[in-house]
């Protein structure tokens, strides 16, 4: 594992132990595997948060990912396959601020959308 990678696991740490407890949410057990989503925080079953690649992936609304994007915090993300979903954000650095601000408004996000 390369040094990047080792602190966005660290950072990912984190942001799993502060978001523990919270109603609704679902954290990664640790016991890592390879399959999509595996090291995912989840909000009534759906994923808000994930690391994948070493970076922090985020869902968020289509039009906030278009200007963090803008702003420089965060690139498209795409699973390879296709072009870019338009509301999941990757995340560009490791800096804990941005990371829980931007996991605690996708949680907010994908909370609303799965309560209606």
């Amino acid at each position: 594992m390369n040094r990047a990678d080792a602190i966005a696991e660290e950072r990912f740490t984190e942001l799993v132990a502060a978001l523990a407890g919270t109603p609704g949410v679902t954290v990664p057990d640790g016991s890592g595997g390879s399959r999509f989503g595996s090291a995912a925080c989840k909000v009534d079953g759906a994923i808000f948060a994930m690391l994948t690649g070493g970076a922090l992936v985020v869902k968020l609304p289509a039009d906030r990912v278009a200007e963090c994007i803008a702003d420089g915090r965060g690139e498209p993300f795409s699973t390879g396959k296709a072009k870019p979903m338009r509301e999941w954000l990757r995340v560009i650095g490791h800096e804990p601020q941005t990371w829980s601000t931007l996991a605690r408004e996708a949680l907010a996000f994908v909370a609303a959308q799965r309560r209606g």
